[in-house]
């Protein structure tokens, strides 16, 4: 289903941009990466120093956070310095939000059927296993 925009919701993401953000997210490598350069601007080479793998591993990582709007990637000199997009982030914890708002109205919805539907008593309902 194709996301629908209002003039209010510019800012939500498209089917194609949230499909990305979550293949994004789905490594834990990722998720860390992200995680770190939300904390401060890091070089790719600091980055790669902590993890079981290849350098060019984890530059596609980042390439993949990058592609997702997640990681904004500038040089400084011969460095390629990674930080987290705060603006993405931003959009996709809305979009999260909407999903929770809509599970908790819901949720609320359900409540309400169940009370304001006839209690039973169970010594006489039918449908109670008989021991």
């Amino acid at each position: 289903m194709v996301a629908q925009r209002t003039q209010g919701e510019a800012s939500e993401l498209s089917d194609d941009e949230i499909d990305r953000v979550f293949q994004a997210l789905a490594a834990a490598t990722r998720r860390d990466i992200l995680r770190r350069t939300i904390q401060h601007e890091q070089s790719i080479s600091t980055l790669a120093q902590d993890y079981d793998m290849s350098f060019a591993a984890v530059q596609k990582h980042i390439g993949v956070l990058e592609a997702a709007g997640l990681v904004i990637k500038r040089a400084e000199g011969r460095e390629r310095l990674v930080r987290a997009d705060p603006t993405m982030i931003a959009r996709a914890r809305a979009l999260l939000a909407r999903y929770e708002e809509l599970w908790r109205a819901r949720i609320d919805r359900l409540d309400l059927l169940l009370a304001a539907s006839p209690r039973t008593d169970p010594k006489t309902d039918p449908h109670r296993e008989r021991e």
